[in-house]
C-alpha cells in the first residue's frame, strides 16, 4: 500500500506547474531571441558546435576584411600605374615631335613647357596616398613622400625597398605594395656613349643599339659590366676594352665612321681623332624622372649658342625614346604582376565567401528557431499549463480529512 499525504499532492502539483511554466518561458525566450539555444544547458552538444562555428565565422570575417583591404590597395596601385603609363606615353609623343628638324625655337619651348607639366604630374602619381594618408610607393616609409624634389630641381626617391604583405587566409599572404625605386627609379637605361672630357670637339657616337641581349650576357657571364671603353688610335682605328682590360675589338678593327658591333652592341664613332675615348654605358639604371629632366635640359640647350649639333641632338632624342620605352615596359611588367596578385585575392575572396556562407548555414540550423514550430509549441504549452492550473486548483481544495 502506498501512502500519499496532502503535502505530497501539493508538492507534486507545484513541481508540475513549475516545469510547465519553465518550458513555456523557454519557448517564449526562443521566439523573442530567434535562437533555440540560448545557453549551454539548452543543448550542450549544439552549444559546443555553435561556439566553434562562431569562432570560424569570426576568423573568416577577419580574413575577408584583409582581402578587401588588399583588393583596394592593389586597385589603387594599378590605377596609379595606368596614369603613369598615360603620362609617359604623352611624354614620348612630345619627344617624337621634338625630334622634328623643322621645329622652331618657340615650338621646342612649348614642348619643354609641357614636359615640365607632365613631369610634375608624374611626381604626383608616384606620390599617390591611400585612404589612411600613407604614400603607397614609399615602401615601409609610408609617412614620407616617395619622391622629393631636390634644390637643383631633380626628383629623387625618398622611400626604402620594403614591400608590405597581408595574410588573407590561412597560409595565404599577398603583397599589397611596391616600392617606387623598382618601378620609377631603377629603370634599365638605354645604352649611351659618354665622351672623355679631353676629346676633340665634335666627336660623338651614333647608332648605339643593343641588337642582341643574349650575346651581351654571354660575353660577360656571370655579370655584365657597367661600361665599355671605346678608344680611337692612329689612323682612326678603333679598339674596345672591358673594365678588366680584356680586348673586345672586332676583327678586322673598325675605323672612325664605320658601323661595327661588339658583344651584341652596335655603334658608329663619328668625327673623332687620335686619343679620343668614349665610355659606353651598357648596364646602367636611370630614373624616368631623370629621363624627362634630361630631355627638358636638352631642349633648352638647343636654344643656346653652346647647344648640341644636329647629329648629337638626333642621337639624344633616340636615347630619350629608348629610355621612355624602358620606363613604360617597367611599369607594364609591374601591372602584369599586379594583375596576378589581384586574381589571387579575388579567388581567395570567393573561397572565403563560400566558407562563410557554409559555416553560417550550419550555425543557423543548430541555433536559429523555427518560428512556426515554436509558436505551435507555445500555444500547446499555454493550453497544457492552463489545464494543469485548473486541475491543481480543484485538487488543492481536497483534503484526506474529508474522507475520515
Amino acid at each position: 500500500m502506498i501512502r500519499i499525504s496532502s503535502q505530497q499532492v501539493f508538492s507534486s502539483g507545484i513541481n508540475r506547474l513549475q516545469e510547465l511554466n519553465s518550458n513555456l518561458n523557454n519557448t517564449q525566450e526562443q521566439i523573442s531571441t530567434g535562437k533555440k539555444v540560448n545557453r549551454p544547458s539548452d543543448d550542450p552538444v549544439a552549444a559546443a558546435r555553435i561556439l566553434k562555428l562562431d569562432q570560424e565565422v569570426k576568423r573568416i570575417e577577419t580574413y575577408q576584411r584583409n582581402a578587401d583591404l588588399a583588393s583596394n590597395r592593389l586597385q589603387q596601385e594599378e590605377g596609379a600605374l595606368s596614369s603613369a603609363v598615360d603620362i609617359i606615353q604623352r611624354v614620348r609623343e612630345l619627344t617624337v615631335q621634338a625630334g622634328n628638324g623643322s621645329l622652331s625655337a618657340n615650338d621646342r619651348q612649348s614642348i619643354s613647357s609641357e614636359l615640365k607639366e607632365r613631369l610634375g604630374q608624374l611626381a604626383n602619381v608616384a606620390n599617390t596616398r591611400d585612404a589612411s594618408g600613407e604614400y603607397i610607393f614609399s615602401g615601409f616609409q609610408g609617412s614620407q613622400p616617395a619622391f622629393v624634389k631636390q634644390p637643383d630641381g631633380s626628383w629623387q626617391y625618398n622611400g626604402d625597398e620594403g614591400q608590405r604583405k597581408l595574410e588573407i587566409d590561412d597560409g595565404v599572404t599577398v603583397a599589397i605594395s611596391d616600392h617606387g625605386k623598382g618601378i620609377f627609379a631603377a629603370v634599365p637605361a638605354a645604352i649611351t656613349a659618354v665622351p672623355n672630357a679631353a676629346n676633340s670637339g665634335g666627336s660623338y657616337v651614333s647608332g648605339l643599339e643593343l641588337t642582341n641581349a643574349q650575346a651581351l650576357k654571354d660575353a660577360f657571364a656571370p655579370r655584365v659590366p657597367d661600361d665599355l671603353t671605346v678608344s680611337v688610335g692612329l689612323g682612326g682605328q678603333i679598339s674596345v676594352t672591358s673594365p678588366d682590360g680584356t680586348d673586345l675589338t672586332p676583327t678586322p678593327a673598325p675605323s672612325v665612321g664605320d658601323e661595327f658591333e661588339v658583344a651584341g652592341v652596335k655603334m658608329t664613332v663619328n668625327d673623332a681623332q687620335d686619343g679620343d675615348e668614349f665610355s659606353i654605358a651598357i648596364n646602367k639604371k636611370q630614373s624616368v624622372f631623370g629621363t624627362i629632366e634630361n630631355l627638358i635640359a636638352g631642349l633648352d640647350s638647343m636654344e643656346k649658342s653652346s647647344g648640341m649639333g644636329r647629329a648629337q641632338y638626333d642621337a639624344f632624342i633616340s636615347e630619350s625614346l629608348a629610355n621612355l620605352d624602358n620606363a613604360q615596359e617597367s611599369i607594364l611588367l609591374k601591372q602584369t604582376e599586379l594583375g596576378g596578385r589581384m586574381n589571387a585575392v579575388e579567388s581567395t575572396q570567393g573561397f572565403l565567401d563560400d566558407s562563410a556562407l557554409y559555416s553560417k548555414d550550419i550555425r543557423s540550423k543548430l541555433e536559429d528557431v523555427d518560428y512556426a514550430e515554436a509558436v505551435s509549441n507555445l500555444s500547446f504549452q499555454s493550453f497544457v499549463l492552463q489545464a494543469a492550473q485548473q486541475s491543481f486548483a480543484q485538487v488543492s481544495q481536497l483534503s484526506l480529512f474529508d474522507r475520515l
